[in-house]
């Protein structure tokens, strides 16, 4: 396995959150973690996740000391859209976010790679997030959030992995009416999902099991 692609079931459910605790649960099980924040929306100056990221990983690899955030992206806009709403001159190609990958890759032990949004948010005409995941052959780390309504998404962007043959976990970050989850969510997820784990709580052992 050459990366870990984290998703989630739509925009500020926790990703940059969950990619910074996976790269020091990486450094702790001994790898040598790198980043790659493939598409960043939003961007005024610079690249505010992409920056986390790099400044985290820097702790743990040398080898990207030199790097800056825009080099650990492919691109970036200003829209706070979907990539291909945001991307109003057509630049994007997926050659190109690909061959980043590859030289990132190089890098490190495993990369971790973030994603823009959801698994369906259009990145060209013909490319949703979640093709990425396969172009990268990635194992995919699902983010769910814990308010009211998460079981729903969970469960279509479960479908969707499934649905693609995409390798992938799961967690909840909890966060998010985290006071109500025990009532209102957990109990489902309990009776169907007995392994689910949260990012707190869960996320070294999924490390160290991979």
């Amino acid at each position: 396995m050459r990366s870990i692609f984290v998703t989630a079931t739509g925009t500020d459910v926790g990703k940059t959150h969950t990619s910074l605790r996976l790269i020091e649960a990486l450094a702790t099980a001994g790898y040598t973690p790198g980043v790659f924040k493939p598409i960043e929306t939003g961007v005024s100056g610079t690249p505010q996740d992409a920056s986390l990221l790099l400044e985290r990983c820097q702790h743990h690899n040398d080898n990207f000391l030199s790097l800056s955030p825009t080099d650990v992206t492919a691109y970036t806009f200003s829209l706070p859209a979907a990539p291909l709403c945001a991307d109003k001159k057509k630049i994007v190609s997926i050659d190109t976010i690909v061959d980043t990958y590859r030289r990132l890759s190089s890098l490190c032990d495993i990369l971790v790679v973030e994603g823009a949004g959801g698994l369906m948010v259009p990145v060209t005409e013909t490319t949703m997030m979640i093709d990425l995941i396969t172009l990268f052959e990635s194992k995919a780390l699902l983010v769910t959030p814990s308010r009211l309504g998460c079981i729903n998404e969970t469960l279509l962007s479960i479908e969707a992995l499934k649905t693609r043959n995409v390798d992938f976990d799961w967690c909840v970050n909890l966060y998010e009416e985290k006071e109500h989850f025990a009532t209102v969510t957990q109990p489902y997820y309990d009776a169907h999902f007995p392994d689910w784990w949260s990012v707190e709580e869960g996320l070294q052992r999924f490390v160290d099991a991979l």
